[in-house]
């Protein structure tokens, strides 16, 4: 199973964005980012879901639970 984190660096380089636009993007400090991708620091549930709606994917697939990137349909609830 290919870890969280090596998931979210390639989806990042993918997009052809740097950890500081990343950064910005969840409103952390670059440094922060970086230890998210080297595994150093645990994302926080925010964290996870606001980079699944980014990518367009699901949280389970950054988490390496499933290889299917195609985001679940949205909740009906309201």
């Amino acid at each position: 199973m290919i870890s969280m984190r090596l998931r979210v660096r390639d989806l990042r380089e993918d997009s052809d964005k740097t950890q500081a636009e990343m950064a910005e993007l969840l409103g952390c400090a670059q440094q922060t980012y970086s230890r998210y991708e080297n595994g150093k620091t645990l994302m926080s549930y925010q964290t996870l879901c606001c980079l699944a709606d980014y990518f367009g994917t699901s949280v389970d697939y950054l988490l390496g639970h499933t290889d299917e990137k195609t985001p679940y349909p949205p909740s009906r609830r309201k």
